[in-house]
């Protein structure tokens, strides 16, 4: 029978250059795990500032590719460890084509899975279609040594479908690394209901899905392109059950852990209850993978 498992969500400031980003990272893993966490996570782009804030082709040279640093330094840690990772970094596939990426390690090192972003923002400061090609591979679920997960990256985490297509894998809880935050000038007028939306949506994938969410924020102003405000990352990572309840919630502006345990026979009796996988009505969403529908 499948046992509970723990989680961890690590929310830094990440205004840094890459060996900075990485060494700071490893130690918070190290916390989180002499904590008790078996899985963790950590935010999206872990090894950078946020480059996407302006479109030059320089910032291409963050870009590393598989089984390069990212994957050796943090397959080393999860081994000593004995904990299943979720690192987001930036992947250069081939000259012309690079991915929004994480890898999945898990607890003895080796590489459970990878998945690539499939949905591309393109808004004010958030350039990220000038860097990434669209993800290829799916919406994927891992195995990992601790408990079978999905992950989705941020602007993902929008798109019911997406968590609807990964949690019918039989995904326990869906990880969500992210960069999400306010531009500075928009903030006082918009900022409640942006911060809002987001929490409304992620909690309602857990409801919908009656799985476990889990979201890993950056925190703190990024302010590296000239003539502008940056961008204030709002953090406030959480972890909610699968009616929504919020198990731990972060601060918008310190670096912290949050941890929760996933409880399988929750998850089970919730879905029990309420059966949305039992009266989903498979034979009429077929117009899902249209654009739009014509009247």
């Amino acid at each position: 029978m499948a046992k509970n498992y723990k989680i961890a969500v690590i929310q830094l400031n990440l205004n840094d250059k890459p060996e900075a980003n990485r060494a700071k990272c490893l130690e918070w893993i190290r916390k989180a795990a002499a904590q008790g966490a078996e899985v963790i996570c950590l935010p999206e782009l872990y090894s950078s500032h946020y480059f996407c804030q302006s479109e030059d082709v320089s910032n291409f040279a963050l870009a590393e590719p598989l089984g390069d640093i990212s994957f050796t330094a943090f397959s080393a840690v999860a081994k000593e460890l004995k904990v299943s990772l979720i690192v987001p970094f930036f992947e250069k596939r081939m000259a012309g084509i690079y991915h929004n990426s994480a890898y999945i390690i898990d607890a003895d090192g080796s590489q459970a899975g990878l998945y690539r972003k499939m949905h591309i923002p393109d808004d004010p400061h958030f350039y990220e279609k000038f860097y990434f090609t669209p993800g290829d591979i799916g919406f994927k679920t891992f195995q990992t040594k601790h408990g079978k997960i999905g992950t989705l990256i941020c602007w993902d985490q929008w798109y019911p479908e997406a968590a609807r297509l990964t949690a019918l894998q039989g995904a326990e809880v869906l990880f969500y690394p992210t960069a999400i935050g306010w531009h500075p000038a928009e903030k006082a007028e918009y900022g409640e209901k942006q911060y809002g939306a987001w929490m409304n949506v992620m909690k309602g994938h857990a409801v919908a899905n009656g799985v476990f969410v889990a979201a890993a924020n950056r925190i703190g102003l990024e302010k590296y392109v000239p003539g502008t405000n940056g961008l204030e990352f709002w953090g406030a990572s959480f972890i909610c059950g699968p009616q929504g309840e919020i198990l731990a919630m972060a601060s918008h502006d310190k670096e912290e852990i949050l941890m929760a345990e996933i409880d399988l026979s929750l998850q089970e009796n919730v879905r029990q209850n309420w059966p949305f996988f039992r009266d989903r009505r498979i034979d009429a969403f077929q117009d899902l993978t249209k654009r739009a529908i014509e009247n």
